[in-house]
């Protein structure tokens, strides 16, 4: 494919829409057994998207309604560094169809990730307390105004029934060694009723005695315990696959990291982490792996985080071509330039 061009994929079959490729119009798939899994990718403005899945100089503005004509979600990343304002959500909404929705990545401080002062809103900053180096002490006091803060920027979205979930991605030192998932009572307590799901980081939450304990707290707070397809490795950072429960009749929730172990470990940088293009044999695996987890749960939504290059787009509408959501048009090319 050229860099850039019109990918090879033509009908969002839950809007029966048709798309139109160089080849002409692509018809709609009849029959759509998987009608309540839905696929998306970890952000739609990620560098390697615009570079090279995106037509060549779209503007930034016609990015997400051009990516909302390809996925029916999205799970935003950018709200894990900052609230974002509610005019910018707004226009979230007005680039969407009805349909969409947006799964929105809670900000790195309630993650338990270390934050600084100006990552807050201008109304919690005066609240929080820093240490010498600007980083922020996380209290139930500010988590609460926090939470305040966030759920009053995505109102625009609940309103308009846009909204999919919160994600909490907690970080890898959050372990059962040296905390509790009762640290996240209140947290859920009040974000369960909204749509939530927790992705843990740190492989000793499932280890032995403790998975049964994990899987019973997240049950008990009616709340989604991410799944992962990650590396096949017995790091203490790395989530095992194999573990397919779903902790909330709501929603199952899969998160698509790549297969790279060396990239996931040793990565530096976002891209180099998770650089990992699936082949279409391991897209047939997620495929089933998603159709059984739709037998348990009423929605399963499946991100893709995948995200160097362009690999997490490609991936994710070879994914709807293969559980029949959209026709599939003629193979991929090899990009000489990866």
């Amino acid at each position: 494919m050229e860099r850039g061009s019109e990918p090879p994929y033509a009908t969002n079959q839950s809007r029966s829409r048709l798309r139109f490729t160089s080849g002409g119009v692509v018809s709609v798939v009849s029959t759509n057994p998987s009608s309540n899994i839905l696929v998306g990718t970890a952000s739609w403005s990620d560098p390697g998207f615009v570079e090279r899945w995106y037509p060549p100089k779209l503007p930034a503005a016609e990015r997400l309604p051009w990516y909302a004509q390809h996925f029916d979600m999205v799970e935003v990343n950018s709200t894990f560094y900052a609230v974002p304002e509610r005019r910018m959500v707004e226009r979230w909404n007005q680039a969407t169809p009805d349909d969409f929705l947006f799964n929105v990545k809670l900000h790195r401080l309630l993650s338990r990730h270390a934050a600084t002062l100006k990552s807050l809103p201008p109304p919690v900053q005066q609240s929080a307390a820093a240490d010498a180096k600007g980083r922020v002490e996380l209290t139930p006091k500010l988590e609460h105004a926090l939470l305040d803060q966030i759920e009053a920027a995505i109102e625009p979205l609940r309103a308009a029934k846009k909204f999919g979930a919160f994600l909490l991605q907690l970080s890898p030192a959050f372990s059962p060694r040296k905390h509790e998932l009762a640290e996240l009572d209140d947290l859920l307590a009040r974000l369960a009723p909204l749509g939530v799901v927790v992705e843990l980081r740190n492989r000793n939450w499932t280890e032995g005695e403790q998975l049964g304990a994990t899987l019973a707290f997240f049950q008990r707070h009616q709340t989604a315990l991410a799944l992962v397809d990650a590396p096949d490795e017995a790091h203490f950072t790395i989530m095992p696959s194999e573990l397919d429960e779903v902790t909330s009749p709501r929603r199952a929730y899969l998160r698509l990291h790549g297969r790279n172990a060396e990239a996931y470990l040793r990565g530096k940088t976002v891209a180099k982490r998770f650089y990992y293009d699936y082949n279409d044999e391991e897209i047939a695996e997620v495929a089933e792996r998603a159709q059984k987890l739709a037998v348990k749960a009423e929605t399963v939504q499946v991100v893709f985080n995948n995200n160097a290059l362009d690999f997490a787009p490609h991936a994710a509408l070879r994914l709807r071509a293969t559980l029949g959501q959209i026709a599939r048009g003629p193979a991929r090319q090899p990009d000489l330039f990866r």
